[in-house]
């Protein structure tokens, strides 16, 4: 086996291989390769695979997603298969255009033609190009006449084909990159607009069921296409969502690429402007107006004075719902100050004892469980763990929840935000928890509203028995 026979083979291996095999030999330059390229490819790969049909890629401006997807993807889906047709579309048609060039060029060039000499290129036009074999490029505006061309090969075409070099019948994709253009985000007229192209056209352009659809975007709004499309089809679409800033158990933040942005310069974007922020670069776009918190109350230590201890926990209901449980000093004057607090997905393997633990450490008084859905059975492990960690002290408490979640989150509303007091810090210490709390809205669908529904449960609670004081000086 020769060196080219070799570096083909790789090349057909997986997308990462030949993007650093082709970068290099386009600019001369390695392809420095961060974690999220990885992620992203790998992804790439099961679409080719054919494990994955429809794919939305939410990353940061400026963070390689368009030279790794709306290039060398479609690069390396022509040599797998010359007779591949794409798809490609933009927000902005000199953006397409441009990749279309760039791809056209690549796959003419002398060192992809003597490793893939079966792929021949039958005309250079950016709009429109194809490959001997029948395949090609057709580049546009997402707001642009799609016509004439489809994505993929039809059922009975793929059927009779035989398996590729890499072992998939894979023959093309759609591949939108930046649908919409950030300009336009706070535009419902454009937004719609692109929202409702992808329906009535954009979607008929493939030529099967099973031809892939890829966006790879930036998140821009709530209701951008991404959130158009998870809010109707949420079990249709496979998600990657690559946040610049991502905290560990311990609260520490780490930065997903610190070639392009560290630490120091992602909390800088913050401070500058939280809303471009938690959109652009932590694919966690939030409502400006419907939100059911305005503001959240901070302190620094404690105030003096005498208080209570004490938990409230709110179980996991659903295999997709999280634990919530938050530890809390209750003062005279109705007050509360979060202590600490456990959020997570986790199984009970882990929660129950780890709830026990963060219950033992704060010499919680008064803990109580929702006892709704397997809530009895959580409270009573968790007090023998406690039992067994020698905690004698805590009292536990079932809470039988029969009033309306939606109502008792919206009728405390206004008590949260003035009642429970947050140590500074807490969106890095907490990080899923606030956003949670910060990003739930009135109206319309949330996601998960199990940190509103344990944080409203303090409220509830202020009335209820106090039995052990502390005092802190």
């Amino acid at each position: 086996m020769t060196e080219n026979d070799i570096r083909r083979l790789v090349c057909k291996e997986g997308l990462l291989d030949f993007t650093n095999i082709m970068f290099r030999e386009k600019t001369g330059h390695n392809f420095i390769i961060g974690k999220h390229h990885r992620l992203v490819c790998n992804a790439l790969d099961k679409v080719v695979a054919g494990q994955i049909k429809r794919l939305i890629i939410n990353i940061a401006p400026r963070y390689g997603k368009t030279e790794l997807v709306s290039k060398m993807f479609i690069a390396q889906g022509l040599a797998l298969n010359p007779e591949s047709k794409f798809i490609h579309l933009s927000y902005s048609d000199d953006l397409v255009r441009d990749n279309s060039r760039d791809i056209n060029e690549m796959v003419r060039s002398p060192y992809f033609t003597n490793l893939f000499p079966e792929v021949q290129v039958t005309d250079t036009g950016a709009k429109l190009w194809r490959t001997s074999a029948g395949g090609g490029v057709y580049a546009v505006a997402a707001g642009g006449q799609v016509t004439g061309f489809g994505a993929g090969k039809t059922d009975e075409e793929s059927e009779l084909d035989e398996m590729t070099a890499s072992g998939t019948r894979f023959a093309g994709a759609i591949v939108i990159d930046d649908p919409l253009k950030p300009d336009d985000a706070l535009s419902d007229v454009a937004r719609e607009k692109v929202n409702a192209r992808f329906d009535s056209t954009i979607r008929s352009r493939v030529n099967s069921r099973n031809t892939p659809i890829i966006i790879i975007t930036q998140r821009l709004h709530e209701k951008d296409l991404c959130g158009y499309l998870l809010a109707n089809e949420p079990n249709e679409w496979e998600v990657l969502s690559l946040p610049c800033l991502t905290y560990d158990e311990q609260g520490e933040p780490h930065a997903l690429w610190e070639l392009k942005h560290n630490v120091a310069d992602l909390l800088h974007l913050q401070e500058v402007n939280s809303y471009v922020f938690e959109t652009q670069y932590q694919q966690n776009p939030k409502p400006r107006e419907g939100l059911m918190y305005g503001s959240f109350k901070e302190y620094e230590t404690l105030p003096v004075g005498n208080y209570v201890i004490k938990s409230y926990t709110d179980t996991a209901d659903k295999g997709d719902d999280y634990l919530c449980s938050i530890c809390y000093a209750e003062f005279p004057d109705n007050s509360c100050y979060v202590l600490d607090l456990l959020y997570t997905k986790k199984a009970m393997e882990y929660t129950e004892p780890e709830t026990a633990r963060m219950i033992t450490r704060n010499k919680v008084a008064v803990a109580v469980v929702e006892a709704n859905n397997g809530g009895r059975g959580f409270r009573r492990n968790v007090e023998r763990n406690c039992r067994e960690m020698l905690n004698l002290q805590t009292r536990f408490e079932d809470l039988t929840q029969t009033q309306n979640k939606d109502v008792r989150i919206f009728s405390h509303s206004n008590e949260v935000m003035n009642l429970v007091y947050f140590p500074v810090g807490w969106q890095y210490k907490w990080r899923e928890y606030y956003l949670a709390m910060t990003s739930y809205r009135k109206e319309g669908r949330n996601a998960h509203d199990d940190a509103p529904d344990a944080t409203t449960g303090i409220v509830e609670q202020l009335n209820a028995k106090q039995t052990t004081r502390f005092s802190r000086t």
